[in-house]
């Protein structure tokens, strides 16, 4: 297909990467920041042994470069391959490993919705994209996604040797997995090559994104998953093909010709299409039947030499399938047919073919559906709910390239439900171009064929596309456009869930939870601004006791000077939202200024019952935990909602149409990825908090909780390594995300004695006691431990110390620095890269416990409501983003519904600058003002049109 589709991609892909637990066990070497390693000269990189055959001489001049060269790729390997430009030769060797800088603005831009766009398969290729300019702009089109665009340097294209020989001995493949993958995601090959090696290094995403920037040539998150999702499908199919071929190898079937095909694949798709005829298991295909008899041969001779061929010779009375000319004929019919829809140069003709061509999506009801339609008395009511929920697709033609992804999720649906029949309609006019092509091109006898040798190739090309070239199309057809609807799908999930994470938190004052309720009354919980339980409830605001209830809700408000108000957007939120603003119109609450605001509340309910919930609140009941969930998601949203699995937050759409698998992995990376790049204070955070930051898991946030209720607080990141499981690598991945406040060292209290870490293997390692106790300033920061040296020269070339972080003596001295020297000379004068330095100069000028989710929205109180039927169509209105799907944005505008404003709507010149690049543009927690289309208050919808963004 020539349309775009996006590589937020999902498969279901066998795990590559075992968890790092089965990886490193508890005794493993420390991890320590990298030590001085001198840079090889050309005299010592010469005298090297060389291995495997030898190469060109190179003159000397030409080898004294290239050896003090180190590429990205490798930097462990002594002796460099690749030179990339953005390390310099006479930078100092220590700082080599010197990690990329993570830019508070650029970590922002990571939280945007993916760029990373790939062709759908069997279209053109796209590496001629990656070669444009950066700063075109004007060849982006809003309907349909846009491919990324890289950074181009003079980093080398050429993977390392010691990737290509361990990737040709795992991916025993006809094809350069570096070239594919580069392909089919659009990014520079030097660029993918870098970010399988930190993969295979098992290195996490954030870690990647932030700390080896310069690597992957300053992609974000998504683009970097976007790679890795890519990669992990081509090792599943390269697994996969080898299984396939041992299969056939087993059953004798397997031949050379076979085998090239079957790893010439690129494609789960294209190897179904070659493997089907071979499946253990299915009936004898006509194919096998023919080969067999032993009339491959004789198909061949029919291309090649048709002059010679002479089918009566094949015949043998009494043999089924050989015993006339005609069954003969057959069978070689059948073997030239298999050839024709078997070969690549064919199947990359008929493709382009349908591409300028319209081919079209075509559905209707079904019959049963509608006899069981006209039985709607005998029928349970929700058969008919989902038949008239397809409605629109009962006789429904679309163009291929312009079925929304929507679209296509619920035609699956409802053709899985047997509500709908779906079928690809490709022209007629491809198959008549088709066998032209064949017949007088790529299949033409070689040498002169008689009339009957002619009509019988013309027979097997057209029974080639009739039986197996259409339905291949069709099949290829359809499954790619599921695949582009699950990625567009899981990507809206991931960038709403992204969003509803990263959502300010209000701190500073105490907060009232309310889980609202007819029944059973509405449960309270009012919370300190640290989110300690101060006070559980339950009132009855709906009754004849609200006059009652009314005056106990004062009372507690004043008693714990509570001016917030959360409401959950349960049963009973309107009529609890319309009792709370009656009383704040009165001045009810009086000296207190109160407001309240909605919240969404999926999943509180699911969490008030789950084990964690049980292990933090242990004696309160699940409906009053409830309400405490809901507080919390105004106080501090990201670290309330990591307990929710988050699936049940309440985010994007068609969540059970896509692969739960694959949902649940783009919802588990992002929530590590928020997580990481926020920050975590590991002296006050949760044990559920804990999970999620890169490099650590259950078991390791399980052991650090316990080493802190043993030993107290940690003073200093190093102590990490004292926890039982923190092996080398997952203090690397980890410890650039761990904070250190220095509001736990201000008691004067000692820090308490550390015993030793129990070793088992005694030699390895350096020794326990040698890790200090003392508080370090740059703990507080965004700034990894491998690059603390780099941080003290600067603070040492501009006369600073790391206790005066964030002040504003230090900032003003750091920016006459930069004005002075010039960026890039003083990163040299330090001995590092441009990132690294970047991103030590902004985590030393932000203030103490800087949150970078200040720069985002806050949830909003007010005062006073507004109903449904006080809307009129034109009025101008502001509201905040709920929820996005495929089809539209959901926006809260305070009347108890949200309005849907369609993606129509959604134009180019009503958006920002910085997202007008984005799939859809809007996301949860955004404020934008809007007008009213049209109100149905009968049917709770009401239609917005988007006039701009807030900010």
């Amino acid at each position: 297909m020539s349309r775009r589709a996006r590589t937020t991609a999902i498969v279901d892909y066998v795990d590559l990467f075992s968890d790092e637990d089965s990886i490193h066990d508890d005794n493993e070497e420390e991890w320590n920041p990298p030590q001085p390693k001198a840079v090889p000269r050309a005299s010592e990189s010469e005298k090297r042994p060389t291995k495997g055959p030898s190469k060109p001489r190179v003159p000397k001049k030409e080898s004294a470069k290239m050896s003090s060269k180190t590429p990205i790729a490798e930097v462990k390997q002594e002796k460099p391959e690749n030179q990339m430009d953005v390390m310099t030769a006479n930078v100092k060797t220590e700082s080599i490993k010197s990690e990329p800088s993570f830019k508070t603005k650029d970590e922002r831009i990571s939280f945007t919705i993916a760029k990373s766009d790939t062709l759908a398969q069997g279209a053109p290729s796209c590496s001629n994209v990656i070669a444009k300019k950066e700063e075109q702009e004007d060849d982006f089109t809003f309907d349909e996604p846009v491919l990324k665009k890289q950074k181009t340097g003079c980093q080398s294209s050429v993977p390392s040797k010691k990737l290509q020989a361990s990737m040709k001995k795992e991916i025993d493949m006809n094809w350069d997995l570096i070239e594919v993958l580069s392909t089919q995601t659009c990014v520079e090959r030097w660029v993918c090559s870098n970010v399988v090696t930190l993969l295979r290094e098992e290195n996490t995403v954030p870690f990647i994104v932030r700390y080896r920037k310069d690597m992957i040539n300053h992609m974000d998150a998504d683009a970097v998953r976007d790679v890795q999702l890519v990669f992990e499908e081509l090792c599943a199919l390269a697994k996969k093909t080898q299984s396939v071929v041992n299969t056939l190898k087993k059953d004798g079937v397997l031949t050379t010709e076979l085998e090239k095909s079957l790893k010439t694949c690129q494609s789960a798709e294209e190897l179904d299409h070659v493997y089907t005829p071979y499946k253990k298991g299915c009936k004898v295909t006509k194919v096998r039947k023919a080969k067999a008899l032993g009339l491959e041969s004789a198909a061949t001779a029919l291309i090649e030499a048709p002059h010679t061929l002479d089918l009566r010779k094949w015949v043998k009375p009494g043999t089924e399938g050989l015993s006339s000319v005609e069954e003969v004929s057959t069978g070689v019919l059948h073997i030239l047919a298999y050839m024709i829809a078997k070969d690549p140069e064919t199947l990359t003709y008929v493709k382009r073919l349908c591409e300028n061509d319209d081919v079209t999506l075509h559905s209707t009801v079904t019959k049963t559906a509608l006899k069981e339609k006209e039985q709607e008395k005998s029928q349970p009511k929700n058969k008919k709910q989902d038949l008239d929920k397809f409605h629109l697709y009962f006789n429904f033609t679309s163009s291929i390239r312009r079925v929304q992804p929507h679209q296509t999720l619920a035609i699956n649906r409802g053709e899985s439900l047997k509500l709908l029949t779906v079928k690809v309609n490709i022209p007629e006019r491809v198959k008549k171009n088709f066998m032209w092509w064949c017949i007088n091109n790529r299949w033409k006898t070689r040498t002169f064929a008689n009339q009957y040798h002619q009509t019988l190739i013309n027979n097997s090309v057209e029974d080639s596309y009739k039986r197996l070239v259409g339905p291949f199309l069709s099949r290829m057809y359809r499954t790619n456009l599921t695949k582009t609807a699950e990625k567009e799908s899981v990507a809206m999930f991931v960038r709403n869930l992204r969003q509803r994470l990263l959502v300010c938190p209000v701190r500073g004052c105490v907060m009232m939870g309310v889980d609202p309720g007819f029944r059973h009354g509405c449960k309270l919980a009012i919370l300190s601004p640290t989110g300690q339980i101060l006070h559980t409830d339950v009132v009855y605001l709906h009754g004849s006791r609200n006059e009652r209830e009314a005056e106990k809700l004062r009372h507690l408000m004043n008693k714990y000077s509570c001016s917030r108000v959360v409401i959950g957007n349960g049963t009973a939120c309107r009529e609890t939202e319309s009792f709370f603003a009656d009383l704040i119109a009165k001045c009810y609450f009086h000296p207190l200024d109160v407001s309240y605001c909605i919240i969404n509340e999926a999943g509180a309910s699911i969490y008030s019952v789950s084990p964690e919930a049980v292990k933090e609140m242990p004696d309160l009941d699940p409906n009053l935990r409830s309400a405490v969930s809901i507080g919390r998601r105004v106080q501090d949203p990201l670290a309330e909602l990591v307990k929710i699995d988050p699936k049940h937050i309440g985010i994007g759409t068609y969540q059970h149409d896509v692969s739960s698998t694959a949902l649940k992995a783009a919802l588990d990376g992002v929530v590590q990825e928020c997580v990481s790049f926020v920050g975590v204070d590991i002296n006050i955070c949760s044990e559920t908090l804990m999970r999620h930051v890169a490099g650590l898991n259950t078991a390791r946030a399980r052991n650090i909780a316990e080493w802190r209720e043993q030993n107290g607080p940690f003073f200093n990141r190093e102590q990490l390594m004292l926890v039982k499981g923190m092996g080398p690598k997952s203090y690397q991945q980890c410890a650039g995300f761990i904070r250190i406040n220095q509001s736990v060292h201000s008691t004067k209290c000692p820090p308490p004695a550390i015993p030793p870490k129990p070793a088992a293997k005694k030699g390895k390692g350096k020794a326990k006691d040698a890790i200090p106790t003392h508080f370090n300033p740059l703990d507080q920061t965004c700034i990894h431990p491998e690059s603390y040296d780099v941080a003290e020269r600067f603070l040492s070339l501009i006369g600073k110390s790391a206790i005066q972080i964030g002040s504003q003596d230090l900032k003003q001295s750091v920016n006459h620095k930069v004005a002075s020297s010039g960026f890039d000379e003083l990163s040299k004068q330090i001995g590092t890269t441009p990132e690294t330095l970047k991103l030590i100069m902004d985590s030393l000028t932000q203030p103490p416990g800087f949150d970078m989710r200040q720069d985002f929205g806050q949830e909003d109180f007010k005062r006073g409501i507004v109903s449904i039927d006080d809307l009129q169509v034109g009025a101008v209105l502001t509201g905040r983003v709920d929820n996005t799907s495929l089809f539209g944005a959901f926006v809260d505008i305070g009347v108890g519904r949200s309005g849907l404003i369609h993606k129509s709507k959604i134009t180019l010149d009503k958006l920002p600058a910085s997202q007008r690049r984005r799939s859809l543009a809007l996301g949860p927690g955004e404020r934008v003002e809007v007008r009213v289309l049209n109100v149905e208050p009968q049917r709770g919808r009401i239609a917005l049109d988007l006039i701009r963004v807030l900010h």
